[in-house]
């Protein structure tokens, strides 16, 4: 099994996916998200940024480390997930602010009236007890050590590129 490519793909794919999930469950379900979902959000946009990247110079050595960079971001992405995670279940207290995603143009006082208010302390979904958060979380940081292994193995096994 060519271990390092399939770190590649795996370094793209799931972050796609996630982010993709996430971007379905706003615009096609409604769950409009919080502040702390946003920052989810962006690592795995990285993560999705770096994975090109080294798909693009699989050849040369500087792939690996693209990949682990990947690595990093989604993991980074499911440790924000595993602390939004804890402020919903109460666990841990988070963020007193709440926020919401206000469309451009248009009338302000409008908008501001008809956003919904979203609070990052109360899930808006769960499946088995488990949030959108707690899934990212699980999702994240299996799937970046996953990659981080699949990338040691390939080192292991002479595959650098």
């Amino acid at each position: 099994m060519a271990s390092l490519p399939t770190a590649r793909w795996l370094a793209l794919l799931l972050p796609a996916a996630l982010l993709g999930g996430a971007l379905v469950s706003q615009y096609v379900f409604g769950l409009y998200p919080c502040e702390m979902c946003m920052w989810q959000r962006w690592p795995h946009l990285a993560a999705i940024v770096f994975a090109l990247l080294a798909l693009a110079l699989r050849s040369r050595p500087g792939s690996r480390t693209l990949v682990i960079a990947a690595a990093l971001s989604v993991l980074i992405s499911g440790l924000i997930g595993g602390f939004h995670a804890g402020v919903e279940y109460g666990w841990w207290e988070g963020f007193t602010s709440c926020s919401t995603n206000l469309p451009a143009g248009g009338d302000l006082l409008d908008s501001i009236m008809n956003a919904p208010l979203v609070r990052c302390d109360v899930a808006p979904w769960s499946l088995f007890g488990i949030s959108l958060a707690g899934y990212n979380f699980l999702l994240s940081a299996g799937g970046a050590i996953a990659i981080l292994a699949l990338a040691a193995k390939g080192r292991r096994n002479g595959n650098h590129g």
